[in-house]
């Protein structure tokens, strides 16, 4: 077995049911009712996020509203406000910024920050965590939950064991006990299809992985065996890096009613989803200069379906040939979604990164 070599102090800052937690804040009457954030029931529209008391219905982001009403008839919706969820973002970073440089966003609501060389607090990575908490709670009146650990998978792991509000620490001597003890739904990447089949091969927890043979899981598990036996011995060698590179731009569209035909999802490509990911490439690529060009279908009984190949340019037409090829998978269902897109070059990648949180 590998030796547990932790090097570093870790830090991961999960905002608290962030944007529904900002319309809390500037609206009392939200306050204390479930409450969410995401589109209207009549538009199809999805939760993107929700408050705790929301939480206690069942509602969850990513679920369609028509069915959070259902969970919860008395919830309260109300439509995103993105600009100020950005704002309000950028001043969460900048008290990030007053205990270290290295700071990877993963999203507007959380980031990674290494504190490992911060002379700040005598170093105390807890307390780093503990006085940032308390930053954005005086400054921002938003509450933060965060994980401490000596590796980035872990601290993530940890940041949700004291939500909300509250803040979990896994020091080094703590970590191999913590890990063997983790259930594997909490391992990122697996998904409950992958956690079927490691349930049936006999592997429940991380201890099971950590006792097993590396060639079996790999043979059995590919990549995903490789990296589960990896985190079951306490490996991550991830560094935190400021500047993590998106891979694609897209654009979707949910419809209020669904379509059907060739010729519909044709003229919804051509009139308003093509133009809208022309615009949001030239951002990043003038030319637009490309690796891939996809698009993705989810039909009525939400299965979700997606095609995508090799191309150098953004090119409508090709689209128009994917869109073929993608659509004989319909086998006579309505379609709810349409969406497309493409894979950034790396160098591109990493611009449009950095006009996302500009």
């Amino acid at each position: 077995m590998p030796p547990i070599q932790p090097q570093k102090k870790i830090i991961h800052i999960d905002m608290d049911a962030f944007f529904a937690s900002v319309e809390m804040r500037d609206y009392p009457e939200y306050r204390h009712i479930p409450l969410a954030v995401g589109g209207s029931e009549k538009q199809r529209g999805v939760i993107s996020t929700c408050n705790y008391e929301a939480r206690q219905y069942g509602v969850r982001s990513a679920m369609s509203t028509a069915w959070a009403k259902k969970l919860c008839p008395h919830l309260t919706v109300v439509p995103g406000r993105m600009q100020v969820y950005r704002d309000v973002s950028q001043k969460v970073r900048a008290i990030f910024a007053r205990y270290t440089d290295l700071i990877e966003p993963l999203s507007l609501d959380e980031a990674y920050l290494d504190v490992s060389d911060c002379q700040q607090l005598h170093g105390s990575a807890t307390l780093i965590a503990e006085a940032i908490r308390h930053d954005i709670r005086a400054e921002l009146n938003l509450t933060a939950s965060a994980g401490v650990a000596p590796i980035k998978f872990l601290a993530k792991i940890a940041s949700d064991m004291n939500k909300p509000d509250g803040q979990f620490v896994i020091t080094p001597n703590e970590m191999q006990d913590v890990i063997d003890s983790l259930p594997l739904e909490k391992i990122p990447g697996v998904g409950k299809v992958s956690l079927e089949k490691l349930q049936q091969a006999g592997f429940y927890v991380c201890s099971d992985i950590r006792n097993s043979d590396y060639l079996t899981l790999t043979r059995r598990f590919g990549r995903l065996g490789e990296s589960l036996w990896h985190r079951s011995h306490g490996i991550d060698q991830r560094e935190v890096t400021p500047h993590r590179q998106r891979k694609s731009v897209g654009v979707e569209r949910t419809f209020a009613h669904n379509i059907f035909s060739f010729d519909e999802c044709w003229q919804i490509i051509e009139q308003k989803l093509y133009p809208e990911l022309c615009q949001r490439l030239e951002k990043v690529s003038p030319d637009k200069s490309i690796t891939k060009q996809g698009i993705k279908v989810k039909f009525a009984d939400f299965q979700l379906t997606t095609i995508e190949h090799v191309h150098g340019q953004l090119d409508l037409d090709y689209f128009r040939d994917l869109l073929q090829q993608v659509l004989t998978r319909q086998n006579g269902r309505e379609i709810r979604l349409l969406g497309l897109h493409v894979m950034l070059k790396p160098d591109l990648a990493l611009k449009q990164l950095c006009l996302d949180l500009s």
